[in-house]
């Protein structure tokens, strides 16, 4: 496997992959370079939707000369937990990341997203955000506002009165519901206009078609969130806690 950094070839490769659409490790693949390696490279360069094969080619020449100047040293990836590799973790961070953004998410809401899944924690306070991203803490309290403007993220205050945030399963099932209703609306001003349109008119016809789906689509989400949470996180009881209900034939 070839070392050493990447040549502009290798770039104009990366920049083709992405257009097609390819998967971080199949480029990978065909440049026999880590997984890892892919990553780096187009998270430091724009990301997947913005990275440009010249831009980043001349970027890193930049940081190679400066590299000649007393700089301060990148800072290392901390300490991991429960012997897990660090750069591993890492890139695994930087990959979940690129996939939030192209689902949409923007760049620093993705990155602390990506965080907080990452951490055992559950939750991590603005400071520790600051800290672990190495960003400041505007742009902390800007991604804040908007993964909570979505549902995303939601607010905690622990016993020493800071305040948390927290993304697990619960967020992304306010999320779901909170999807499902604004579906609901859309559905449900779509069959006003019917009447506006006048009724068996074209238009008529089409926006309660659109009203039907959006009507179908959105009981959908809100049904299999309901059972989703029902069946998935439901604490599991153990041998001793079954056997201390009443009717239990546990003995």
């Amino acid at each position: 496997m070839p070392g050493g950094r990447l040549t502009q070839q290798e770039r104009q490769q990366i920049a083709s992959g992405l257009a097609d659409d390819l998967a971080y490790a199949e480029i990978a693949r065909r440049l026999d370079r880590p997984t890892s390696t892919i990553t780096r490279e187009v998270m430091r360069n724009g990301g997947p939707t913005d990275y440009r094969a010249d831009l980043a080619h001349r970027a890193t020449e930049r940081r190679a000369h400066r590299h000649s100047q007393p700089a301060p040293r990148e800072p290392q990836a901390p300490e991991q937990p429960h012997g897990r590799d660090a750069d591993a973790v890492r890139a695994y961070e930087d990959a979940f990341t690129a996939v939030l953004i192209q689902a949409g998410t923007p760049k620093m809401g993705a990155r602390l997203m990506a965080c907080l899944y990452t951490t055992d924690a559950g939750s991590l306070t603005a400071a520790e955000l600051v800290q672990r991203l190495q960003v400041s803490p505007a742009s902390i309290s800007k991604a804040i506002t908007f993964l909570e403007s979505q549902g995303l993220v939601r607010r905690e205050r622990d016993e020493g009165r800071r305040e948390r945030y927290v993304a697990d399963e619960d967020v992304w099932y306010q999320s779901m519901i909170a999807s499902a209703r604004g579906t609901i609306q859309i559905a449900e001003t779509a069959r006003q206009g019917v009447g506006v349109l006048r009724p068996d008119t074209p238009a008529a016809v089409r926006l309660e078609n659109i009203a039907r789906f959006l009507d179908f689509v959105s009981e959908s989400i809100t049904r299999a969130a309901d059972q989703a949470r029902d069946v998935l996180h439901t604490k599991t009881r153990t041998p001793l806690e079954a056997a201390a209900e009443p009717g239990s034939d546990l003995g």
